[in-house]
């Protein structure tokens, strides 16, 4: 029987608040799941609350769906994060109820360790072409054999074929060339556009950076379908050159992903389990994408309890070469941790030990950094 379930937020940097859901149940479990979203913790506090009814003083579903609880997906974000947020914390205590590792309780993991690639971007303050070489190189000694940087910081697709959108643009390039120098040639080297381009910039980008062979082009045009046919021409530019294109990162649902493996628009789609509407609903994402012959490898830009879940997740996906990893942030990814979070500083990662997620938040040292949510 769950007793309570809350969302609670801390301020983790000046860029990011992290927001956790806690469930807990009649028997003494804790249960976290996180909802990270941008600029939306009050939004997603809100939906956590409505949904407490439901799931308060009730016992577990089985099996566990998070949209079947919440009703049906397709709302906001902050919906969504809160109902994935929700779920997560759920299976947590499921699968401790069990005796089992989540992902053992999820299905049968195809995967015991991990590969993780550093994303480099929010941990990079210095954004000039060196800064970013400097935090590339340093993931790389480091044992990242793929790294994942966002480098046209300021470019808008509005503005990008002015002399000030071209002159970030450049900038853009600049850094990626100058990891790309930093890194050698083995490396697997990311690019993340942020929906910020044209998809004449786009394919201007792909054509300058098509010496430095990068490994994936993510997300350079808004995702909606008045842009598929663009995207498609975009990913058969990339695929000429031996790049992927890859996107999907903040969709929710099967539905919303099967809409572009139908489109034929990526090689690579990125679900979220901070998004993606339950970890259930991630497996039949996955499965989804092995039915179109696409990669699916997650989204996990964002804090300790998002990590935890992603790599169970990712055991049970057929085609997940690497799992993101937001490399040097905060030591908060660390310092909050109650329990044993595998390192996964060295570019890949085993599944956390015991029941249930494996690892949880110690509140004692979340509490000085909650914030205080209306």
């Amino acid at each position: 029987m769950i007793v309570d379930v809350a969302a609670l937020s801390a301020r983790i940097s000046a860029k990011t608040v992290w927001t956790f859901v806690r469930a807990r149940d009649a028997a003494g479990r804790t249960g976290w799941g996180e909802a990270t979203l941008q600029g939306e913790a009050a939004a997603i506090h809100a939906h956590v609350a409505r949904l407490a009814p439901v799931i308060v003083n009730r016992p577990l579903p089985a099996p566990l769906a998070a949209a079947a609880m919440a009703g049906t997906l397709g709302g906001s974000a902050a919906e969504a994060a809160a109902i994935s947020a929700v779920d997560q914390a759920l299976w947590d205590i499921a699968a401790q109820e069990r005796g089992q590792p989540l992902a053992h309780a999820l299905g049968s993991p195809r995967r015991s360790t991990i590969e993780l690639y550093a994303n480099i971007n929010r941990g990079t303050l210095e954004r000039s072409p060196a800064g970013f070489a400097t935090r590339a190189q340093a993931a790389a000694s480091g044992g990242f054999a793929a790294i994942k940087i966002a480098p046209f910081d300021d470019v808008r697709p509005e503005s990008v074929a002015t002399p000030e959108g071209r002159r970030l643009m450049a900038a853009g390039i600049e850094r990626v060339a100058a990891v790309r120098d930093s890194i050698g040639p083995e490396r697997a080297l990311l690019v993340d556009c942020h929906w910020r381009l044209t998809e004449a910039a786009a394919s201007e980008i792909l054509r300058e950076l098509e010496p430095l062979r990068l490994y994936w082009f993510e997300c350079p045009l808004p995702e909606e379908p008045g842009n598929f046919a663009a995207l498609r021409r975009l990913r058969s530019q990339a695929n000429a050159a031996g790049v992927r294109l890859a996107g999907c990162e903040s969709l929710t649902g099967v539905a919303a992903f099967e809409s572009f493996l139908d489109g034929g628009v990526y090689d690579a789609i990125m679900p979220d389990v901070k998004y993606a509407g339950g970890l259930l609903e991630i497996l039949r994402i996955g499965d989804a994408a092995a039915r179109h012959g696409t990669i699916c490898s997650p989204h996990n830009p964002s804090g300790p309890i998002a990590h935890a879940h992603s790599v169970h997740v990712s055991a049970l996906l057929a085609d997940c070469p690497f799992l993101e990893f937001q490399l040097g942030e905060s030591p908060l990814f660390f310092d909050l941790i109650d329990g044993t979070l595998p390192n996964p500083e060295k570019g890949s990662s085993a599944l956390p030990e015991g029941n249930g997620l494996g690892v949880g938040i110690d509140f004692a040292r979340l509490q000085p950094l909650l914030l205080e949510i209306a």
